[in-house]
Order: C-alpha cells, then structure tokens, then sequence
C-alpha cells in the first residue's frame, strides 16, 4: 500500500516537476548557507580573541548581513514555489472531482450522501495539498538541515555534537505523541464545527416550520448542546497545544544547557576555541525547529496519504450511465416519437424491478397520461426516457434510434424532463428559466413564463424577472417553482416533453390552461407546417387533467395493465376506474366540506 501512495504522490507532482526541483535546489542553497553562515561567525569570533582590524570584522559582519538576506530571500521563494505546487494541485484536483461528480448518474449521488462527497472533495483535497506542500517541503528540509549541519558540527567536535543532539530524539517522540492526539483533537473539533453549521443551516431553511410549532426553545437546547462540543473540543485542542510547545521549548533549553555545561570544560582545556562554541549553539538550534516539525509533518504525511486514497477511490469510481463507445447521431429534425419495447428496470438491490415488460408506442404531437397507484412505476418511467436510469439495449426507442446508443448529451438535448420537484439555483428568474440555453434571448424566456402561466406572478415581484431566487426556489411557492421548472423545460423546445408529476402543486384552473397552451402550440405548429409540435407525456396524480389527453396509460404494480382514451377506460372495470371513482368522490367530500 506505501508503494502505491508513493506512486500517486509522484503521478501528482510530474506535471509540476520541474517547478519542484527549482524549489528543492533552493532549499539546497538555503540549507548551504545556513551552515555557512554559524562558520563564518565562528571565524569572527576567533579573529577578536586574536586581535583584529576593524575594516576586516566590519567587511566579514556585511558578508554575514548580506548572506543571511540572501537566504531569507532563497527561502521564501522556495516556500513560495513549493507550496504553491500544492495549491496548484488542489485548484486541479477539486475542478477535475467536481468534473468526475457531473458524470455520475444522479441515483449514485443521492444514495451516496452529498455530506461524504463534499467531504471528499473539500477536507480531503486539503489534506492532500498540505501532503504535496507542507509535508514535501517539510521533510525536503528536514533531510538537508541533517545532512548539511551535523556534519559541520561533527568537524568542530564529535563528542559535544552527539552529547547536544542526543536530547532529539525524544523531542521527536514528544512530538509524535502529541502530534497524533492533536489530529484527534483537530478532526473533533472540525465535525462539531461542521455539526453546528449543518444545525444553522437547517433551522434557517425551517424556520417557517420552527415559527408555526413554536420549537425556539428546542432549537436553542440543541443549538447550546453542539455549541458545548464544539468549545469543549476546541478547549481540548488548545490545552494540549499549550502543553507541547513549553515541553519542546524545555527539551531544547536543556541541550544547550548541556552543550554549555560540556564545552565550558573544553574551552578551559583549550580542546575547543569560543568560536566554535557559538558555533555549535548556532548549528543546535537551527536543528530544533526541522526536528519539532517532523514529527506534525510524519502525521500530515500519514493523513494525506490517506486521503489521498479517498480522494483516488472516488475518482476510480466509474458512471453506470455512460455514452456508446460509438453513439448513433438523433433524428434530424426530432419528431418525438417514443417506443417501448419489453421495458423493465430494475434499481440495484431493490426487491422486484420498478418497471415490468412495459411496451407502448407515443406518436409525434401526441399528448400522453401516465398514471397508476403511488409506487406503480411513473416515475421510473420518466427517469428511463432521460436515461437517468441504467437500461438495457433495445428496451426504449426515441424516433427509431435505441436510447443507449445515443450520446448523453445529444439525448437529452431531445428529451425535456420536468421533475415533481423541479430544483432551482440561487439566481435571478430569467436565469433559472434561461438554464437549458443560458443564452437564450430575454424574448423567448418572456414566452417560456407566459406558457407555463407564470408571467402574472412575475408581474407582482418587484424586481420582475430579476428577481433573485433564494436556496432551492425556497422564496417562491410550491407552484411557482413548479411552474419555473416547467417553463425552463418549454423554453429548450425538446421534441418529448416528460412531466412527471410537474404540475401537482399547481391548481386545476391554471393546469388546465397550461395544457390548453401546450394544446395551442402543438396547433401552430401543424398549421405552419413546423411538423406535428412536440410530443408530451405527462405524469399525472390528477385524472382530470389526464382526461384531457389523447390517451392514457395506466401502471399498476411497474406493469402497464390498461391504455386507451379517458373515456374508453372509465367504460370498463379495472384500474382507471377505480382510481377516478376515487378522485371523485374526494371532490364530492371536499365540496360537501
């Protein structure tokens, strides 16, 4: 497993490479001068023990100045370019996450939960910058400072250098005993944040609901308990960064001690110059800092490698739904002529299909019902002609062409789908209605709102058409975002036009004459010879409004057991039957009401 993160981590960098190396070289040079640097001081240091020239402790004093600005300066950049690789790959990684989640069919992403996802694509994509930033740089510098300094300090003396250093080690393991619980700590206090966020956020979007039950105090009980966790982590958190740091500050504090203690005896036995002992305390504490850091970089290493794999996991991830290899182009121009043939669906671990042996022809211009029990199938049908669900080859045919041979894209610039809960973006009207051609001329959005009856409520907002719509249409009513779904959906001017369930939230009067203009349009388009107008296929609870269509189909249990016109169905016993018995006499109740 090691080899293979070290793999992607390599796969991560190659295209940044040569940045990388620019940054290594500069570390190379930073690390050159810091050992230069403690030497060159040494050497001051002894020349005033010896007597010296002003001039020339002067002019050693100015290389000194001038060094340690060019390594301040070498330094930065480097950080600058390291570091910068990491954004880079986090700008790349989250554009191709986001990329990789539009090609997931939509079942995968509701079941999957769009908390996991987020947090694969935001924390995870962190962690992973900070492993290809930080931790690279991190340990990049580690190895040079060792390997550049202790040599140097060895050449002063073998025996101080081991007896200063040899304290290190345990720094190290202060650290990664405090580095992993930090991390804990860390995580706790990120999930409680994002505990209390998702609390916020919630109420704010119920607090229509929190109002009518009279529930203020039962959030605020909730909102103070997660407000507890999160202070109790966060104290947590800044306890144990309190206590680290004194110990490290202690552990170092003691090896100078010691390498004081010890060089005195050698500066009285002449063995070692004052020159070479500042050294030595220069060369010690330039170690402190990359030793301390090592062991928060060994964890950041491990928790980026980690969720590196999560990351890799959910891009490996492959879409059910897919284009052909080698996609059959439509029928030019689209008449919207569907055929079903032995259609059955089944979703993954579900109990029976949701859709049995079902085959039914829809002609273009047609104006088609689909209804049936709750549960019976509609909307998996309407799913199938979008293809937002898996389907076999040479089930479902739109105007001759099998649907999985078509391209994704090229079949839904067909099919018009309209879902029951149409959802709409935090954006202006006009736009949410422009979403299918964003640049649609503002005339045909005008049309698309007069069709879908929604041009008088517009009217009434009082910034028309810019009116901004709040998270998830949440500032307009339940038929308004039906009716903004519905004409977004009129606006494209698809050949099949799919309502399931699209007009549930609208009243009967206004169905009524939304059908009536999808009626009128199909009228001018024969009489101007544009063809027989779009074909529609509505998903209907109401069967008042399937009676106005040409024919209806009826589902029962994922079968489809009746079709034929309204009256023909209500004529003969059987499922239509029952259920407009039903529908009539729940208006008789609620007219006796």
């Amino acid at each position: 497993m090691g080899a293979i993160r070290l793999d992607l981590i390599r796969r991560y960098l190659r295209p940044h490479r040569k940045v990388v190396l620019i940054g290594v070289a500069a570390l190379v040079v930073v690390n050159l001068l810091s050992v230069s640097i403690p030497l060159l001081v040494r050497r001051v240091i002894d020349d005033l023990q010896d007597g010296f020239a002003l001039q020339d402790v002067l002019a050693q004093a100015a290389l000194i100045v001038a060094l340690a600005t060019v390594m301040g300066a070498v330094r930065l950049y480097s950080r600058m370019l390291v570091f910068g690789v990491g954004r880079q790959v986090e700008a790349e990684l989250k554009q191709q996450i986001f990329d990789h989640l539009l090609k997931q069919e939509p079942g995968w992403v509701q079941t999957t939960g769009s908390g996991e996802v987020i947090s694969r694509a935001t924390s995870d994509v962190e962690n992973v910058r900070r492993l290809l930033g930080f931790a690279v740089l991190s340990l990049t510098n580690t190895v040079l400072a060792y390997a550049l300094t202790l040599p140097a300090m060895l050449s002063i003396d073998g025996w101080l250098t081991l007896a200063a250093v040899g304290l290190y080690p345990l720094m190290l393991m202060v650290v990664r005993l405090f580095g992993g619980r930090m991390m804990r700590q860390q995580r706790r206090q990120q999930e409680a944040l994002a505990s209390l966020s998702d609390l916020i956020q919630e109420d704010l979007s119920g607090i229509s609901a929190i109002k009518i039950y009279g529930q203020e105090s039962t959030e605020q009980t909730a909102f103070a308990g997660r407000n507890r966790i999160y202070r109790d982590a966060a104290l947590n958190l800044a306890r144990t960064r309190s206590t680290l740091f004194p110990l490290l500050e202690g552990i170092s504090s003691i090896s100078l001690l010691l390498l004081l203690a010890l060089g005195s005896g050698q500066l009285e036995s002449g063995r070692l110059s004052i020159g070479d002992l500042v050294a030595l305390i220069l060369f010690v504490e330039r170690l402190v800092f990359p030793t301390a850091l090592l062991g928060f970089t060994l964890n950041t290493f491990q928790t980026g490698q980690v969720s590196l794999e999560r990351v890799e996991e959910l891009l490996r991830r492959r879409p059910l739904i897919v284009s052909s290899a080698s996609p059959t182009p439509p029928a030019k121009p689209g008449r919207g002529a569907v055929e079903a043939r032995g259609l059955t669906v089944r979703y993954p671990n579900a109990p029976r299909p949701a859709l049995v042996d079902v085959s039914f022809e829809l002609h273009p211009g047609e104006l088609v019902a689909v209804v049936g029990p709750v549960g019976c199938g509609k909307t998996t049908l309407a799913r199938a002609l979008g293809r937002m669900v898996e389907l076999d080859p040479g089930q479902l045919w739109l105007d001759g062409v099998d649907i999985t041979a078509l391209d994704l894209a090229e079949l839904r610039g067909q099919v018009g789908l309209v879902p029951q809960e149409g959802y709409l973006f935090t954006a202006s009207l006009a736009d949410n209605l422009r979403y299918g051609e964003p640049d649609a001329p503002f005339e045909r959005v005008e049309a698309a709102a007069r069709q879908a009856r929604l041009e008088g409520d517009i009217k009434g907002f009082p910034d028309g058409y810019q009116t901004l719509v709040g998270e998830r249409g949440i500032t307009l009513s339940g038929g308004q975002r039906q009716r903004t779904a519905l004409g977004r959906a009129l606006l494209v001017r698809t050949p099949l036009l799919v309502l399931d369930d699209a007009l549930a939230s609208v009243d009967n009067t206004t169905a009524a004459e939304i059908l009536r203009t999808i009626r009128s349009e199909q009228a001018n388009a024969q009489s101007n010879d544009q063809g027989l107008g779009r074909t529609v296929l509505m998903i209907s609870h109401q069967l008042s409004a399937a009676a106005a269509c040409d024919r209806v189909l009826v589902l029962e249990e994922g079968r489809l057991v009746q079709q034929g016109h309204h009256s023909e169905l209500v004529a003969e016993r059987g499922t239509y039957r029952r259920l407009w018995d039903r529908e009539q006499a729940t208006e008789q109740l609620r007219a006796a009401g």
